[in-house]
């Protein structure tokens, strides 16, 4: 059952139950002024903060003096800001600034940002002197209900998104509701289409709480976020204990992204927001579930109207339908040829489908 949204206004703590490697999600308001506490044990005495320029003007400072106050050294990396920076020249770069930082093997990356910065400096913790540990500050919705759990690290490739990565879980999350009030409309709106996610693909219950609440999420009501940041953790950290690895339940969670990340890759980088681009795929997914698997079309409608009352996009944009086929083929679930979509049977249960014939993907494309 869900929490009270009086319950939800409290800081809490998640578990990513992967024994030896287990680390907490912490989640609540103000919360980054413990960070220096919450993300480094005692061990830690220098830290590297990956981040942009527009995330840093607005919470680089607390971040820093918390860690500071632990004793720690601080610098910092900032990169560009956007989808289209999250690449291997980007990458390169902080790479260079780590060994120009005199990083070790102990020290401590953080990643202070949204999805892009979060994979890129997990990435680069992952390699560098074949691994180092690192902590995720997400700053976005998106990033806090999604990218930061898991351990998924990785940077695009123009031919298709997130093709160079390593699985390589952080020693902590942090997430801090404050940092959502400088979060852009647009953005903010585009993590929205993650949390519909974990409804439509685990928990009718949870999707039926973000219709009755969707009004509130959207006028940023401090309560209904937390419930809802805290039942999207709830979800996640729990697939990722059962499948680190996506070799079965995990790939569940990509719900809508096969037709999402073409979207992204077919229209350039960051023209559509990964949420937006979600968003659109998801609405795809259901209605592929309608036409080739046992979901109800109701239901397909119900996924498709929330959407829309989030203010988030429901219509891909055209494109041709052998570009669509030729993107969709480079999706990382692709196997032995076959382009793998995740399905719904029903609201609130997924599963992978390899099946799917030209024909049909034809019609939902049209």
């Amino acid at each position: 059952m869900l929490p009270s949204m009086r319950d939800a206004a409290k800081a809490r703590t998640r578990t990513v139950a992967l024994g030896e490697r287990a680390y907490p999600i912490h989640i609540g308001a103000g919360i980054l002024a413990d960070a220096g506490t919450l993300v480094a044990d005692a061990s830690v005495r220098h830290a590297i903060v990956v981040t942009n320029a527009v995330v840093a003007s607005h919470w680089l400072a607390p971040l820093r003096t918390s860690l500071a106050s632990r004793g720690i050294a601080v610098e910092v990396v900032v990169v560009p800001d956007g989808e289209a920076h999250k690449s291997l020249a980007t990458l390169n770069d902080v790479l260079t600034r780590l060994i120009e930082c005199h990083a070790e093997r102990r020290s401590l990356v953080v990643a202070l940002g949204g999805g892009v910065i979060g994979d890129l400096a997990g990435f680069a913790a992952a390699v560098y002197q074949r691994g180092m540990p690192y902590a995720q500050v997400p700053t976005t919705l998106l990033a806090q209900v999604d990218s930061s759990v898991g351990g998924k690290t990785a940077v695009n490739h123009p031919l298709g998104k997130n093709m160079i990565g390593a699985f390589w879980q952080p020693c902590a999350v942090l997430i801090d509701t404050d940092v959502l009030s400088t979060l852009p409309d647009r953005e903010f709106r585009s993590g929205l289409a993650e949390v519909v996610k974990y409804g439509a693909i685990e928990d009718p219950a949870f999707f039926a709480w973000l219709e009755a609440h969707a009004d509130s999420l959207l006028a940023r009501d401090a309560a209904a976020l937390a419930e809802a940041i805290d039942a999207s953790c709830r979800i996640k950290a729990g697939v990722v204990a059962r499948d680190e690895r996506e070799t079965g339940e995990r790939a569940h969670l990509n719900f809508g992204h096969t037709f999402a990340h073409a979207i992204e890759t077919g229209t350039g980088y960051g023209e559509w927001l990964h949420g937006e681009a979600v968003a659109a795929g998801m609405v795809l997914a259901a209605r592929l579930s309608v036409a080739t698997d046992t979901l109800a079309a109701a239901d397909a409608t119900r996924i498709e109207a929330l959407l829309a009352r989030l203010a988030l996009p429901v219509k891909p944009p055209a494109m041709a339908f052998e570009r669509w086929m030729t993107l969709m083929r480079r999706d990382k679930k692709v196997a032995d040829a076959a382009i793998r979509f995740v399905l719904l049977p029903a609201l609130g249960r997924a599963h992978l489908r390899a099946d799917i014939g030209d024909n049909a993907l034809r019609a939902l494309l049209a």
